[in-house]
């Protein structure tokens, strides 16, 4: 589809810009005298409307012959020979014009037959058109670059999917087989407490693997999943794993990742609770405060516990999900000082009515 015609906006700018050449046009042809102004812009005016249309076909050629492959000498030639049959036909109507206007004599006031320079005006015709296909060219040339740049959105957009599928592959074994070595500790010791837990895992992964098919969900739900895995761990640990939360309600219906809170208190309980035998709390905390999001999760731990390399694996991979889906608008913060390890969640404190996902 032609970019001029498809597009109002494109069209009356064109055409004014041609109501504009059409009165240079008419003042060219009132200058020498020979005519006036009204008989001027009569003759003038139609001809600019019907050129205007005529350079249109312009567009095709500069399809069929783009700037970055065509020779210059070349596109030169091309343009001057179609810039020339152009002009002509432009003329050859002009000539039907005037004879029209001088037959009905619709100006008798007038001293001669109205008259053109036909030399003049076909070289006017060849330096307009080549005007309007640089125009078109530089249309041409910016719809190319809209084009590029909504491909690379398009593979950008892709891309963090697939990255974010990853991250989610990541995260869930991490868990499973956690949960798996639990259930086979207890299976012995306790074969109560390992069914409770069979079933309580069953329902952890029937929601998150509904939830997980979603680029959010809101906060309310991602708590109750990760309150569900304290659960499971509750099992395990017993007394010596306590949970205390201190969530704003207007935060509830916020949206955040699905499985983002999970890696935080997972990571609380076998790096921190898990090798201490008074064990302690988990404080699950969450405050909006305007458009920010922030949730924090604290634990006890031992300052001289062991430091494995593996550790830091679900933090990294709720870091590279904030990362995807939110750029540098997001942040997880890690601290610890005097036995109290601090993970904190900064992330835009979006609602379902202002979400652009």
């Amino acid at each position: 589809m032609h970019p001029i015609l498809s597009d109002r906006k494109k069209l009356t700018i064109y055409l004014i810009a041609w109501l504009i050449i059409g009165f240079l046009l008419a003042a060219l042809l009132a200058m020498p005298g020979g005519i006036g102004w009204l008989q001027a812009l009569v003759l003038a005016l139609p001809m600019a409307d019907l050129y205007s249309f005529i350079c249109l076909s312009g567009w095709y050629l500069c399809r069929s012959f783009p700037l970055e492959k065509a020779n210059l000498l070349q596109l030169l030639l091309i343009f001057l020979a179609s810039g020339s049959l152009s002009s002509s036909l432009w003329l050859l109507t002009g000539r039907a014009w005037v004879w029209l206007l001088n037959a009905l004599s619709i100006f008798p006031e007038t001293s001669g037959p109205l008259a053109i320079d036909y030399r003049l005006f076909f070289g006017i015709g060849v330096v307009l058109y080549l005007l309007v296909v640089a125009v078109l060219y530089l249309i041409l040339a910016f719809e190319e670059t809209r084009k590029a740049e909504q491909r690379t959105m398009e593979l950008r957009f892709l891309a963090q999917e697939a990255e974010l599928k990853a991250l989610r592959a990541q995260i869930d074994p991490h868990f499973l087989f956690n949960s798996l070595n639990s259930i086979s500790a207890l299976t012995t010791k306790n074969p109560q407490a390992a069914r409770d837990m069979t079933i309580l895992l069953a329902d952890f992964f029937r929601r998150s693997v509904k939830f997980g098919t979603q680029e959010s969900i809101p906060l309310q739900e991602e708590i109750d999943l990760a309150m569900s895995f304290l659960q499971i761990e509750k099992i395990r640990f017993g007394e010596r794993l306590t949970v205390s939360q201190n969530v704003d309600e207007s935060s509830y219906r916020c949206l955040v990742p699905p499985l983002i809170i999970q890696p935080l208190v997972e990571n609380a309980v076998n790096h921190g609770i898990k090798h201490l035998l008074e064990g302690g709390t988990i404080r699950l905390e969450v405050q909006r405060t305007g458009t920010r999001l922030s949730i924090v999760v604290e634990n006890p731990c031992d300052p001289e516990r062991s430091r494995q390399s593996k550790s830091g694996l679900g933090l990294d991979n709720v870091r590279n999900r904030l990362r995807t889906l939110h750029n540098s608008d997001a942040r997880l913060d890690v601290s610890e000082r005097e036995g109290l390890f601090r993970a904190e969640l900064s992330l835009p404190a979006l609602e379902k009515s202002t979400s652009t996902k």
